[in-house]
């Protein structure tokens, strides 16, 4: 295998228990992706340089990982939950890399921007007005990305000769993101989606959880 985009997700669902009881949004968005790549390792390993993308988004920074709490058993909020999943990605990242650069394989980190499609499945229209995301009639409003234009960062973290020789990183708009300024700017990556202390950590509890880890001693 040359090449793994963890794309599938969901966003600010109602809370719903899966598994023994994990919390919907880190088990879809996180922890399958974290199972699946560990399972395929092998075969990204006999590869010739594989690349594993994993797709983050803005959501991180709703929240860091929640390492006393990670299932929200103490009070569910969605976007807070969303937002500890797309962290949750942005650190897979930087820590698959960690582990697996010495066998050639790179793993990065993308935001594929703001894109409609039916991942806001769960929200209603009139929570959408009112992030000012559509009008009353249900147009889009502000600068949102086509799909294919959403894709496109994904692609380039997968292929682009740029990244030759790197990994780790988090990417945005077809580039590597720079550190996330202070204010409303909604560019760059908050510091807690890069910890490399984090990442460590959040591996060790996944490979837990899971029972899956391919770097075990």
């Amino acid at each position: 295998i040359d090449l793994q985009i963890n794309n599938a997700a969901i966003m600010a669902s109602p809370e719903t228990r899966v598994g023994p009881g994990w919390e919907a949004q880190f088990a879809t968005n996180h922890l399958g992706h974290f199972v699946l790549m560990n399972l395929l390792w092998p075969a990204l390993a006999a590869g010739s340089g594989a690349r594993v993308v994993a797709l983050s988004s803005i959501g991180h920074r709703r929240s860091a990982i929640r390492f006393d709490d990670l299932m929200f058993e103490n009070g569910y909020e969605k976007w807070q939950a969303y937002g500890q999943a797309k962290t949750a990605n942005s650190l897979f990242a930087v820590q698959l890399d960690a582990l697996a650069q010495d066998a050639g394989v790179r793993a990065f980190a993308v935001h594929p921007g703001g894109i409609l499609t039916p991942l806001q499945r769960h929200l209603t229209r009139e929570e959408m007005v009112g992030y000012g995301w559509i009008d009353e009639q249900g147009n889009p409003l502000g600068e949102f990305k086509t799909p294919e234009q959403g894709a496109a960062t994904a692609t380039w973290a997968a292929t682009s000769p740029r990244l030759e020789g790197m990994g780790g990183v988090y990417c945005e708009d077809c580039d590597i993101a720079d550190p996330a300024a202070s204010g409303d700017s909604p560019r760059g990556v908050q510091p807690h989606a890069v910890d490399r202390d984090d990442a460590a950590r959040l591996w060790t509890v996944s490979a837990e959880l899971t029972g899956v880890n391919a770097f075990a001693a």
